[in-house]
């Protein structure tokens, strides 16, 4: 099955869940958490972005990320093959050490920002952990409390939503922790958007959103498009995937992978494949294509 594109605008918030390889741990101890906190500082100032809330488990990481101008993949895969680099030194070994590609959904912050707050930082509440977060280390919400600086943690916006009041914003952030530890959010990670897994938002805030127009994935297969436009083409499908270069294949070739990207059918990579062409190869064409106007 195709993996959808990532949603990117600037200033967008996303809730990022980045796991161990099989569910391995990835700290040793208390140091290997302090060179995480390390490279996400430098990473935050690399890329102009903010963390607002994270917690990191033994062998998974949350965070709430808001993002500048750069693509949130570029910034958790600098993250992630920083450290990865200082574990595979530490302990001499190689491998992969997280899940080859991260969670991430785009929130609703009018909708979903305070309650992924909370879910978040009682992570490790809902694990057994610990009973009280305020006893997590590893965690932004002692920094909320005002009981620790972090000073690469954004914590001003979240506060803001309780009170203009520093200190009367905390001991509200502190009640909203303490008189929700019941499990409402403990199917938060699994609520996204029903009609896009990526978004974790009501239906108004897609209908909001003006980076990509919003288009529910097809539940149409590569091969039955295929059929489809070789059909209305009144070609066979083996042609479409042929070598012949012929000017009317070319053009049936481009249609049918635009189809499949407008429709989220596939991505790019899969697209080739499935022609058995080149990525970049099929990337130049229809960028030829669109300069045309053929395609908006």
């Amino acid at each position: 099955m195709a993996r959808p594109p990532r949603l990117h605008f600037s200033g967008a918030c996303y809730h990022v869940v980045l796991r161990g390889n099989h569910q391995e741990p990835l700290f040793g101890t208390a140091a290997d958490r302090r060179v995480l906190n390390d490279i996400v500082a430098e990473a935050l100032a690399l890329f102009d972005c903010r963390i607002h809330a994270f917690c990191w488990m033994t062998n998974h990481l949350h965070a709430l990320i808001q993002v500048a101008d750069r693509p949130l993949g570029r910034i958790v895969q600098s993250i992630a093959v920083r450290y990865s680099r200082y574990r595979h030194k530490l302990l001499d070994t190689s491998g992969h050490l997280f899940e080859r590609r991260h969670k991430a959904r785009l929130v609703d912050v009018d909708t979903y920002f305070l309650t992924l707050l909370r879910y978040i930082h009682l992570n490790p509440v809902k694990a057994k952990v610990i009973n009280d977060p305020a006893d997590y280390q590893w965690s932004s919400h002692r920094a909320y409390l005002g009981a620790e600086c972090i000073p690469w943690l954004t914590t001003e916006f979240g506060l803001s939503l309780f009170s203009r009041n520093l200190m009367q914003a905390r001991a509200a952030y502190a009640t909203f922790i303490h008189e929700s530890r019941d499990g409402d959010d403990e199917d938060l990670e699994n609520d996204s958007h029903p009609d896009d897994c990526r978004i974790l938002g009501t239906d108004e805030f897609i209908a909001r959103l003006q980076v990509i127009p919003y288009t529910p994935r097809s539940p149409m297969t590569l091969d039955e498009l295929a059929e489809s436009v070789c059909t209305q083409n009144k070609i066979e499908c083996g042609i479409l995937r042929s070598p012949v270069r012929a000017r009317r294949l070319t053009s049936i070739r481009v249609d049918f992978s635009m189809q499949a990207i407008q429709l989220r059918i596939a991505t790019l990579s899969e697209i080739a494949r499935f022609l058995n062409r080149d990525p970049s190869s099929i990337a130049k064409l229809m960028a030829r294509h669109k300069a045309k106007g053929k395609y908006e």
